[in-house]
């Protein structure tokens, strides 16, 4: 709907608005969530229309996902709806399978309905990253990655269903294989929720008095010769030597050969393959730009991030592209602090977050024709949990281990956190956890939830063939009368009747029937006329059609 313009007394009346400008974001993760959120609280009222696309109805909080998988947070309290924290924002739910900057429209595809071309003035790139793989054998039939809510509480039930099932197996290679964990990836996630699952294994021992703190194994591989290289080498080395104390295994300079099957085989740079089989598997090696960018008409560079300048504007070879914009993970944010990787700033939460915000202030200048400003942010540090009651922080060349970094980093994260509603659902799972303990149902079965239904469910029988019938004969199972199923008075009425019908050569000779006059006006013919002393045998029960001739 077109804003009228007040009138403002003593000034002659301004032109009136007949087009409010259309901004879409593509993609509703953490850039495109707080994009949205702050031109919410900047915008006034018919300056502009928003509109977000994205294939999930919320927001992934991802710092939160290791804490998920080891039951410290409950799934759905880790996520932001989007439709009830947007209020003032259009929402779809689909897919945004391309871009035509050209034409400035984009084409919806939902997972029920028609494709459709969305109009726009404005577009905002912030389709996140998706897990980064590399072609070795198993990984994709086997693997499980870590960037979604969905793939946290899959690990948690996984581990939980797989600690029900050994309980019940004597020691041997398929109760090892289901107490066996291998990660691949020593960056912040792998280390994450390889220090989260360890801690919350040894707090499920408690549960299961079958299996000892010996049987559970924990495997972490690492390409590079160091782990989290967002911290100082001195911080790395502790979190080695705590992970080490706690019974884990961290096999650097390692690379994952093969997992066909779930048979890990890990390759060393000097040393003998090791080989583990393992019920689960997790990938955090790495991510990479959204695969849809590939369908925009935006440049994109050599790592597949669409290119943008300090001011967040996407531009190519002859400069600015207007009405463009991109942040987050999927485009390439120069890093004015030069810190980042290739000048570039790291795809991280940290990033994307403040990128949103500062993309909002930029898309609002540039409506009342100011000058967009650049993205600047010196990183406050990295923070990480590695379990109840154990963390690490590291700012420069301040580091913090143990109680209070785990403390450092349940606040952070805390405060971090979109809306106090959010909030107050996180702290209370935090605060039940420390009085009730963490929750040790797994709802595995959630995959095939109708599996119960259906097993008990009556249906209607099928339609029965008729007896004697083509379909009779070709058909089996109980529900078709199968004769291995019938009665036993059944299967004695069918004796009867087959011996009914069947001639008894050994039984002493039939009397002769007395000859039968032929019916009236009806002359057998000779050939086939039997013979006076030949004894007539009629089966009982014999069709109409038919006749039998005793020789």
């Amino acid at each position: 709907m077109a804003a009228r313009s007040k009138l403002i007394p003593g000034q002659p009346p301004l032109k009136e608005i007949t087009h409010v400008p259309k901004i879409l974001i593509v993609g509703g993760g953490y850039a495109g969530f707080y994009t949205a959120w702050k031109l919410e609280k900047w915008l006034r009222q018919g300056e502009a229309d928003v509109t977000v696309v994205d294939p999930l109805p919320y927001m992934t909080y991802q710092p939160f996902l290791p804490e998920v998988a080891a039951g410290s947070i409950e799934p759905r309290h880790a996520v932001v709806a989007l439709r009830r924290h947007l209020t003032k924002t259009r929402v779809i739910t689909a897919k945004v399978t391309k871009v035509d900057h050209a034409t400035k429209t984009a084409t919806i595809t939902p997972e029920v309905g028609e494709p459709w071309e969305e109009t726009y003035d404005s577009v905002v790139m912030t389709a996140g990253a998706v897990s980064r793989t590399f072609p070795i054998p198993g990984v994709a039939d086997e693997a499980i990655g870590l960037k979604t809510i969905e793939e946290a509480a899959a690990i948690r039930d996984k581990l939980l269903t797989n600690f029900a099932k050994a309980a019940n197996l004597p020691a041997g290679p398929e109760r090892d294989r289901l107490l066996t964990v291998v990660v691949v990836g020593g960056g912040f996630a792998g280390i994450e929720i390889f220090a989260e699952l360890r801690s919350f294994a040894t707090a499920l021992l408690k549960n299961y008095p079958q299996i000892s703190f010996d049987d559970t194994h924990f495997h972490l591989v690492e390409a590079m010769g160091r782990i989290m290289p967002e911290v100082s080498l001195e911080t790395s080395y502790w979190v080695l030597k705590n992970l080490a104390q706690r019974g884990a295994d961290v096999h650097l300079d390692t690379q994952l050969a093969s997992a066909v099957g779930g048979v890990c085989e890990m390759a060393p740079k000097d040393g003998e393959k090791i080989t583990v089989e393992s019920d689960l598997i997790i990938w955090t090696a790495g991510v990479m730009a959204n695969p849809m960018v590939k369908g925009t008409d935006f440049p994109l560079e050599a790592r597949g991030r669409i290119r943008v300048q300090p001011d967040l504007r996407i531009v190519d070879d002859n400069g600015v592209i207007e009405g463009a914009w991109a942040c987050g993970d999927v485009a390439a944010v120069p890093d004015l602090t030069g810190g980042g990787v290739g000048g570039m700033c790291v795809p991280n939460a940290q990033h994307a977050v403040r990128q949103g915000k500062q993309l909002a202030k930029n898309v609002v200048a540039t409506l009342r024709g100011e000058s967009p400003q650049d993205y600047k942010h010196e990183n406050l540090g990295a923070v990480a949990g590695l379990g109840v009651g154990i963390g690490v922080f590291q700012s420069g060349k301040f580091a913090m281990k143990g109680f209070l970094a785990w403390g450092a980093h349940r606040g952070y994260h805390g405060l971090a956190m979109p809306s106090w509603e959010r909030k107050l659902r996180v702290v209370g799972d935090w605060v039940g956890g420390m009085f009730l303990g963490r929750d040790i149902v797994s709802l595995d079965d959630r995959e095939t939830p109708r599996a119960a239904f259906e097993t008990f469910a009556s249906r209607p029988k099928p339609p029965q063939p008729e007896e004697g019938s083509p379909q009779d004969a070709s058909t089996t199972g109980p529900a078709y009368g199968n004769p291995a199923d019938k009665s036993a008075a059944d299967k004695e009425a069918d004796k009867a009747k087959a011996e009914a019908a069947t001639p008894n050569t050994d039984a002493a000779p039939a009397k002769k029937a007395p000859a039968r006059k032929p019916a009236a006006k009806k002359t057998a013919p000779k050939a086939d006329a039997p013979k006076a002393d030949a004894p007539v045998a009629e089966p009982a029960e014999a069709p109409a059609t038919e006749s039998v001739k005793a020789e």
